[in-house]
């Protein structure tokens, strides 16, 4: 997939992926490229960058774990990031069945 594609959509995958589950980076990763298909395989200097956004702005908050005696940074949707994410998918919706109306062919006309 393009990264043009991704363009002003990123920020919604990453709350996406974080909606139920807090996870690590490298698990984020995972998640974007497993719930894609395949599709999406974003290297950790585009998500990084996003999760310390994000968390920036109120809708992520990360703490650190050891996991098998590696230090982990795992990041978990807020209050805000939850009510940001569900404005996202809102407007995805809208977006998709504005656009799909226009590039999709209308049904052929029924004839008996």
């Amino acid at each position: 997939m393009k990264a043009d594609a991704l363009r002003g959509h990123l920020d919604a995958l990453l709350l996406a992926v974080l909606d139920g589950e807090p996870r690590h980076g490298y698990a984020i990763i995972e998640a974007l490229q497993e719930r894609s298909g395949g599709s999406l395989s974003l290297p950790t200097g585009t998500v990084y960058p996003a999760l310390r956004r994000l968390e920036r702005a109120g809708y992520v908050e990360s703490a650190w774990s050891t996991v098998g005696g590696r230090e982990r940074r795992t990041y978990r949707l807020t209050n805000a990031g939850r009510k940001v994410l569900s404005e996202e998918r809102s407007a995805w919706e809208e977006f998709t069945s504005t656009i799909g109306a226009v590039l999709m062919p209308p049904p052929a006309p029924y004839s008996p």
